[in-house]
């Protein structure tokens, strides 16, 4: 199914261990069916009720739905063994009135480039099984002190896609699929995360991005993902790939969830430079109210131009659609030009950030198997044999030679260069937000400026698969971008449900 030499049964054997690890145990009570697709906001109302659900109950539930379709989604790469002693505490604060915030007993899942304590992060690759690391990752760290259960950790493309290999493929995870059809494209690199939140494994993840990670399996899974601006959550505690391009971000099954979400994980590191000007004590949930779209001007792509040509943008029925929601719900859209920026050493530059920060994070990760780039290639070789390269960009990543300060200037211009592909037309058309539809890319443009962009569900093609919206903005613009998205997503009511092996009595929602 991935291709030859990757031994698939041992894998899934090996990788199975990490889920039958914690103990089945009967929920106190019966969960309602469903309750698996509720949002935040209802699960907390039900926790709220007396005899009503309790975290542990929901943390039970979502543990042996895992169990039961990870097997044909390997979306999840390991549970944790402390979530549910986690989720009783909580419901013993919650019982002598004390409540965090929204997110109290809400289960959790972290992609696993996320250092989380107890438990491994690996990045999917067995060169990286081995000592845990010693602490939460700061935003873990946040979302605990809110209340939530870290449920455990998903799958991803191997060293977030730069292994090189299929989406959503890891030596350690196996072949995430997409809950939609196992035959579908899943989306890299925050794969696990994107399905286990379609499939209803739990109903927030974390996802990370460098350039699509987030937005591409969000997109083709059917859920909301929300790639932030650089710098304005801390990501230290993150195997890194390039701290000018990197961020973690919500992934949710609705707008309000991402932005609650959001809400727990905020707070910048104060030593990044990228987090210089980043706001601080937002409520992000605060614009998503009725009416958000009256009298907001969105631009969307006309055409995109590149060396002074311009070429009209043919759009999808499904993207039509979009725009005839948006304008009957008052928005004012405007139609743009979009210039394509000169991405021709974007992936030299980016090359050598990776190579350089993977080196230096796997110099403090004591106790794993390999402590370098070099380790780690021929780590992988001894495990995979070398009649066929099952690492090729890893092995172009190890090759690249640009040093630190002739990549600096370098940088500094191409990231200028992307931003005002998004700037320009925001500023001459005074525009608070740009939709575009996926299928036209827009997100790589929007990434490597360190800009915001949320995609979401806008329905399904003539394949049954899911369609989506993506909106972007200048920097620090998630309020207003997750105001137009929230009010877009209530109009159009297009969030597609799977239908899974265990869920086969249930109807496409």
């Amino acid at each position: 199914m991935v291709g030859i030499g990757y031994g698939m049964n041992s894998l899934i054997r090996q990788c199975a261990q990490y889920l039958v690890e914690v103990p089945s145990r009967p929920a106190s009570k019966p969960v309602s069916p469903g309750t698996e697709y509720a949002s935040v906001r209802e699960l907390g109302e039900q926790m709220a009720r007396p005899g009503g659900l309790t975290s542990a109950d929901l943390v039970n539930y979502l543990q042996e739905r895992i169990r039961t379709l990870n097997p044909q989604l390997s979306a999840v790469i390991e549970l944790n063994p402390e979530a549910l002693e986690t989720a009783r505490e909580l419901d013993r604060e919650r019982a002598s009135g004390k409540v965090r915030g929204p997110l109290h007993g809400i289960p959790i899942l972290l992609k696993d480039t996320i250092e989380t304590q107890g438990m491994q992060t690996s990045a999917g690759a067995f060169g990286l099984v081995g000592a845990v690391a010693g602490k939460d990752a700061p935003i873990v760290q946040r979302l605990i002190e809110q209340g939530a259960v870290i449920l455990g950790k998903t799958n991803l493309s191997e060293l977030a896609g730069f292994r090189g290999g299929p989406d959503g493929w890891s030596s350690r995870g196996g072949q995430t699929r997409n809950p939609h059809n196992p035959d579908a494209d899943v989306g890299g690199s925050s794969a696990g995360s994107a399905a286990a939140v379609a499939a209803g494994l739990a109903p927030l993840a974390v996802g990370t991005e460098t350039n699509g990670s987030i937005i591409v399996p969000a997109a083709l899974n059917g859920v909301v993902g929300l790639k932030l601006s650089v710098g304005l959550v801390d990501r230290n505690g993150i195997i890194p790939a390039s701290q000018r391009q990197d961020t973690p971000g919500p992934m949710a099954r609705s707008v309000f969830d991402a932005a609650l979400m959001l809400n727990g994980m905020s707070g910048s590191d104060p030593q990044d430079p990228q987090s210089t000007g980043a706001p601080q004590g937002i409520d992000y949930t605060k614009l998503l109210v009725p009416g958000a779209l009256k009298d907001k001007r969105i631009g969307y792509p006309a055409t995109f131009s590149a060396n002074g040509e311009s070429q009209p943008v043919i759009n999808s029925e499904q993207f039509a659609q979009t725009l005839k929601v948006l304008e009957a719900k008052g928005a004012i859209l405007v139609p743009i030009d979009m210039r394509i920026a000169d991405a021709s050493r974007y992936g030299e530059l980016l090359y050598s950030d990776v190579k350089d920060e993977l080196n230096a994070y796997l110099q403090k990760r004591p106790g794993l198997p390999a402590q370098s780039l070099d380790e780690l290639i021929k780590f992988n070789e001894a495990r995979d044999g070398t009649e066929t390269d099952h690492q090729p960009m890893l092995h172009e990543v190890n090759a690249s030679t640009l040093k630190p300060e002739e990549r600096t200037a370098l940088w500094d211009d191409l990231i200028e260069d992307f931003r005002s592909t998004v700037d320009d037309p925001i500023k001459q058309n005074k525009l608070d937000a740009i939709v575009s539809d996926f299928e036209t890319s827009s997100y790589f443009a929007v990434a490597a400026a360190g800009y915001p962009g949320i995609t979401v569900p806008s329905g399904t093609n003539e394949e049954g698969l899911p369609t989506s919206a993506y909106f972007f903005g200048t920097r620090w613009a998630e309020p207003t971008l997750l105001a137009v998205a929230h009010g877009y997503e209530q109009a159009a009511q297009a969030i597609p449900k799977p239908v899974l092996s265990k869920d086969q009595s249930r109807s496409r929602q």
